[in-house]
């Protein structure tokens, strides 16, 4: 039995106070919003219960307030508060049933101040608090291309109701739900005690609901609700490639160019220490391109350190520096071990051609015994190369590895974004 589509006003049957009628045929009861009193509306509107001493809920959303959803028109036409009790804590939220004359019945859920849309869901699917219960990983179902994956099961009670319901409303009532959740939608699964249904609820638009409705927001409570969808901006997806392409392929050319030995120009091997300090003249052809000094000292347990300058044509002093060489090797209880290579070396840029001339000062050197470094000739000769026209990755490597900082830092994003997403699930290993 349904009631007439044309009835637009009542009055309450216990009260006397005026009600708009403002949902569909399908409407069961009314809850008259002054005195608590439900009506059986396929009955003349004959009072079936009272709930009294109710306090509403705190919502922005009224009886009869109008706005579009997906640009339909929906209208509020119940208000329902649920409340959830465990280990000592309370979660509330509050559903209003929404009616549109073209799309039929919907519910509004103001969860942490977000806003969730469901509406009933015909498709294949079931799951239990039995099966949840049951099973040794969380449940997953796959539907029409979708995987929803079990998200939490809510066991909650009426406790507040006013306007019209497609159902019979009783404070009190409860109702167990098993959740589960995808990209952009969640499945709820709920049974009470006579009856089984299946709802399908989406992220809304706060804002956008908000100026349809004519309301301010709620304040947020929660930053990220489990539907809500990951923006990364108009430029995300463009930025998190281009990184990624330009960091590989800056790694790709740093390699190739720190592949580069460029040409040799001076190669003395068995240099004897004896014999320094030396002056060894040495010829750039490509000025304005590196120049690599490679030192390599015959060390065993020992160190090796060698000063040294460079001046150039002009014969003005480009620089002075210093370099370590020292190679060690043992065997302990994990078997034999080395550290070091004995060989060193540095770069600099050549700015003109002709001849440079490399000084090398008197080495220092020490041999290792146990755990002290004796000072002690460790070392008897040098070898030592110069090789011009070099080129180097470094920068190109640093360049790679700030792209692929940038494209980490998105992926990281959506990685934390879809952790509070399921941060509020309650399934645990």
């Amino acid at each position: 039995m349904t009631r007439s589509d044309d009835l637009k006003t009542i009055n309450c049957t216990a009260c006397g106070a005026g009600l708009d009628v403002l949902g569909g045929g399908r409407v069961t009861v009314h809850i008259c919003p002054y005195c608590g009193t439900e009506l059986d509306a396929l009955d003349s509107y004959k009072a079936l219960r009272t709930f009294s001493d109710l306090k509403r809920p705190d919502t922005p959303f009224m009886l009869g307030m109008t706005g579009k959803i997906w640009d339909v028109d929906y209208t509020v036409i119940g208000t329902l508060e649920h409340k959830e009790r465990y280990g000592g804590q309370e979660w509330t939220w509050i559903v209003h049933q929404l009616f549109s004359p073209t799309h039929g019945y919907a519910y509004l859920t103001i969860e942490n101040g977000h806003f969730v849309f469901s509406r009933r869901y015909r498709g294949p699917g079931w799951v239990s608090e039995h099966q949840v219960e049951k099973a040794e990983t969380p449940p997953i179902l796959r539907i029409k291309g979708q995987t929803f994956k079990y998200y939490e099961t809510t066991t909650s009670e009426v406790t507040f109701a006013e306007g019209e319901f497609t159902w019979e409303v009783k404070i009190g009532d409860k109702s167990t739900t098993v959740s589960t959740l995808s990209e952009d939608a969640m499945l709820g699964f709920s049974q009470t005690q006579t009856e089984r249904e299946t709802y399908r609820s989406v992220y809304l638009p706060r804002k956008e609901v908000a100026k349809s409705f004519g309301i301010e927001p709620p304040k947020l409570t929660k930053k990220i609700h489990p539907l809500m969808p990951f923006k990364g901006g108009p430029n995300f997806t463009f930025l998190r490639n281009c990184a990624a392409g330009f960091a590989v392929a800056c790694m790709v050319l740093g390699f190739v160019f720190g592949l580069s030995g460029g040409k040799s120009v001076l190669t003395e091997v068995g240099l004897p220490v004896a014999g320094l300090p030396v002056e060894i003249p040495f010829e750039i052809s490509q000025p304005n391109k590196l120049a690599e000094i490679a030192l390599a000292a015959d060390v065993s347990n020992s160190w090796a350190s060698i000063g040294l300058t460079v001046q150039d044509p002009e014969g003005n002093i480009l620089f002075g520096a210093g370099r370590t060489m020292e190679r060690y090797h043992g065997r302990d209880s994990d078997g034999s071990w080395t550290e070091g290579s004995g060989k060193a070396n540095l770069r600099f840029l050549a700015k003109t051609a002709g001849t440079y001339q490399l000084n090398l000062g008197e080495a220092e050197s020490g041999i290792w015994s146990g755990t002290l470094a004796q000072p002690k000739n460790a070392i008897t000769r040098l070898d030592l190369r110069i090789r011009e026209g070099q080129t180097s990755g470094k920068l190109l490597f640093l360049l790679g590895l700030a792209f692929a900082g940038i494209s980490a830092w998105t992926f990281f994003r959506r990685w934390r974004h879809q952790s509070k997403r399921w941060a509020g699930g309650d399934w645990n290993d």
